[in-house]
Parts: structure tokens; sequence; C-alpha cells
């Protein structure tokens, strides 16, 4: 028998209510809600994200690692309009974020400019805040833009996957509350600003699919490789996804963005080849000498990177739940979505997939000289939102949730309060004196220094992952029934409506 869906199930509860000017006021007091909700949660997570813009990343430095090299450069572009860094560095302009010397990533160009290899866009964001404001203005952007990135997710939640406005602020605030979503918010890296375009690419591809949702997909597509070139699949996967939907409703639409997107992509290239020398911003770089792909590394050993699949989560120092246990519900809900297959969830797993097999097999490290979960960031609103869509047809899930977000945000602000008492954010972070936190750890696989008994925590957690992935799946294994939600979804002729919500009984 098929199973029925929400277009297929009429809802009773909408069909006995009120028609006409009533149902209007409802409609436009649950956009109302959903308008306000927005706003007090983005200010609510910038205003959380921001103390941490004051501690410091190491003994030495304001920002380390790759983050100084974003800054000389929103910095020459506000003042000379260039990308080129030598007089910035021959004034050692660093020295006001970064009061240690800084080391070379540059490679001398022939013409003795120094260009970073980091994509431009994000210093393009950064431009004008820190050059009026300074660092901390740079870093209270990137705050702001958090607290965008999680009202954006809780429209999503609400307005595209019908999840109910109670349960869509719980899951929403229970990671962008916690890290890593909330220490990206002040750490000066494209990570955060990509969750935002992959978010909004999610909105489009599951809203309908006209013109306007196509040219929404389209830019956000276009954003995630000029922030940075590892990103490049995941904007092709959401390409891909937004392109069947297009293929069988609009074959002009997808024509022209298709057409567009190439034009854009040669554009790239000829901008990269001019300013960066190469392909890839990795051209410009002076480590590698054996050419741009060597940024993945020399000799990859794929068999080992594999370990990341799960590391990713359940890495003793750089995994996901070591920080926000809640992170663990994203199995259950990922076998609970394969199995529903509601609408638009290929808009999910897509991207997912692609950001998750890159930081796995592609990227050169995951414990690397920053704050855990870099790799995967860009992708996390799509766990985020799989936990929502899950939590709406499992009530079990919404109690887990609840505990998830008190951990997380306390996790977080016992971070805080340490780094502002001195404790170091790349420096000493595993070294923190949280009792929850080093307690936890204990159970988590360290794959980084490998110690005795290590490869007996990876089994038990490969045990782990299967037994919450079957969890999942029979979590949603009841019939479908309607269930009348509080809040209103755009229909494809664009009128507003009630929606039925279609759950387990």
């Amino acid at each position: 028998m098929r199973r029925a869906t929400a277009a297929q199930v009429p809802c009773a509860a909408a069909s006995r209510g009120p028609s006409g000017p009533a149902r209007e006021g409802r409609e436009r007091e649950s956009v109302s809600r959903l308008t306000v909700a927005m706003l007090l949660l983005g200010a609510a997570v910038a205003l959380w994200t921001a103390p941490l813009a004051g501690v410091r990343a190491t003994d030495g430095e304001r920002v380390t690692a790759d983050e100084p090299q974003y800054l000389l450069t929103a910095l020459s572009l506000f003042e000379d309009r260039s990308l080129d860094i030598s007089d910035e560095r021959a004034a050692e302009r660093h020295r006001v974020f970064h009061e240690a010397g800084l080391p070379m990533q540059e490679k001398l160009q022939r013409d003795g400019s120094l260009v970073s290899p980091h994509d431009p866009l994000l210093p393009a964001v950064l431009a004008v805040p820190l050059g009026v404001g300074g660092w901390v203005a740079a870093k209270l952007t990137l705050a702001a833009l958090a607290g965008v990135l999680a009202a954006a997710m809780l429209w999503v939640a609400v307005r595209r996957f019908s999840v109910p406005l109670t349960i869509a602020l719980l899951a929403v605030a229970a990671f962008s509350l916690a890290a890593p979503l909330a220490v990206y918010g002040t750490q000066v890296y494209p990570e955060l600003p990509a969750a935002l375009a992959v978010t909004t690419a999610v909105g489009a591809l599951t809203g309908p699919m006209d013109r306007r949702s196509a040219a929404v997909l389209g830019l956000a597509v276009l954003a995630l490789p000029w922030l940075s070139v590892k990103y490049a699949p995941i904007a092709v996967a959401l390409f891909a996804v937004g392109a069947v939907a297009l293929w069988a409703r609009d074959r002009r639409t997808l024509a022209w963005l298709g057409a567009g997107l190439v034009g854009a992509a040669v554009l790239y290239a000829l901008a990269h080849q001019v300013w960066y020398g190469g392909w890839t911003v990795y051209a410009a770089g002076d480590h590698f000498t054996g050419g741009e792909a060597t940024v993945a590394g020399t000799d990859p050993d794929y068999l080992g990177r594999s370990e990341r699949l799960t590391g990713l989560v359940v890495d003793r120092g750089f995994g996901l739940a070591a920080w926000q246990p809640a992170f663990l519900l994203a199995v259950p809900a990922l076998a609970a979505l394969a199995r529903r297959r509601p609408r638009g969830w290929t808009a999910l797993a897509a991207p997912l997939a692609a950001g998750w097999l890159m930081a796995t097999f592609v990227a050169l490290t995951m414990h690397g000289w920053w704050w855990p979960g870099r790799q995967v960031v860009v992708v996390l609103p799509c766990l985020v939102l799989m936990v929502a869509w899950w939590a709406k047809q499992y009530a079990p899930a919404r109690r887990l949730l609840a505990a998830g977000a008190v951990l997380g945000a306390a996790v977080f602000a016992w971070l805080v309060v340490e780094g502002l008492a001195g404790l170091t954010l790349i420096d000493d972070f595993e070294t923190t004196t949280n009792p929850l936190v080093r307690s936890w750890r204990l159970l988590l696989p360290d794959n980084r220094l490998d110690p005795p008994g290590a490869a007996l925590l990876r089994a038990a957690w490969y045990g782990a992952f299967a037994a919450l992935a079957v969890w999942g799946w029979r979590s949603v294994a009841g019939p479908a029934v309607p269930v009348a939600v509080d809040t209103v979804l755009v229909t494809e002729d664009k009128q507003e409506a009630p929606q039925c919500v279609l759950v387990p009984s």
C-alpha cells in the first residue's frame, strides 16, 4: 500500500476550521509569531556568541592560523582596493591582532606582490567592519551572521519542513548556542557564512521551484566557491538537486540557471588565473610546491582517512559530540529521513554527503590548528534541520534534544568563562576544567594519538552508530497520520495555507 503524503491526506482540523477573514487572520498571526521568534533567536545567538571574541586564540595571538590572512586581505581591500598584502606585511599591520611573528603563507609573485592563498569573499564581507572598527568589529560581524544563520534555519524548519515553531526553536537553539556553531560565530573563517549559504540554498530548493527560487539558489551556489574552493562539491550537489526539480517543472529556467553558473565558473577560473596564478587560490601559497592538488596531501591514505566518517562526530578532541552530545541525534535522524523521504529530503542529504565526504577523504586533516568541527560546519545546518524534522515525528527525541540544549549551552558558557580568565581557544581547549566534558570524553576514541584501547572504543562506537541508525529507522515505522500544526507553508501556487503534517502513529 502506497504511503500517504501531505497532499493526499485531508486535514480534518483545517477543513473544519474557519475560512475567509478568520482564516487569513490566523495565518497572519502564525507568520507574525515566526517572525518574532526569528528576531529574538537571532539576537540571542548573536549576543551569546559575541563574548567569545574577547578570548585569545593563543598566548601571543588574538587570532591564529589562517585568520590573520583573512584579516590582512580585508584590510587591504578596505584601504587599497587590492588583494596584495605586501605593504600590510611590510608595515606589520598584523601586530594589532597577532602579536607574534606571522608565518609566511604567500608565495612572492613576479611583480613583488603577495596574495594570500584564501578565497576573497570573506575578506570582502569583513572589509568595511574591519576598516571602521578593527578586528573586534570583524568578529562581531561574524557573531551577527551567527544570529542570521540561526534565524534562517528556524525559518526553513518551520516554513519548508512543517516543524512546529516550538520544536523548531528547541532544535535550532540546541545547536546554535553550542559548539561548534557558536564558536565559529567569532572565528575568522568562511565556515559560518558558508553554512548560511547552504541554509539559503536549502530554503530555495524546498520551496516552489520558480524563477525567484532558482535565482536565490544560484546566488547561494555562487557564493560557496568564492568563500572557499573546498565548498565547490557542495555547490555542485545543491545545483544537482535544483536541476532535477527544474527539469520536471521549468526547463527554460534550468537553462538560464545552468548558463549563468557556467559563465560564473568561467569568470571564477579566469579571475583565479589573474589574481592567484592558477585554477585555485592554492597556487599563490608557498606550501604547495608540488602543485595546487597537494593541498589534499602528497600521499593520501584514504583507508586511514575513512576513520573520520565517524570520527568527525565522536573523536575525543575534534569530534562534534565531544562538545555537544546532541549531535549524536543526527544519526537516528538521518536514518528516519532516509526511511520517510519527506518532500525536500534530498536538499538536505545531497549537500551533507558532499560535505562529509570532503571532510573525510579530501581534507588534509581533521586535527588542525583550529577549533573542532571546522571541516563540517558548512553542512551542519543540514544536520540541524534533520534533527528538527525527526523531533517533530518522534516525541522522545524532543526530550533528548532539550537535555542536549541545556548541556551544549552550559559547555559553551564554561568555555567562554574559562577563556576570559586566560584559557586560550586553540592552544588549551582540550585542557578544559569542565567536569562533564572531561568525563564524557573518556568514552570517546582518541583518533589523533591512538593510545591503547582506542581501536576498541572505535569498534564500540561503530556498533553504537548502527544501533542509533536502527533506532531512527524504527522510530518512524508506524503508519503516517495527518496532524494539524500551528504553522503555515507556501504552496506551489504561492498561497499560504495551514498544512497537515504526517507523523507516525
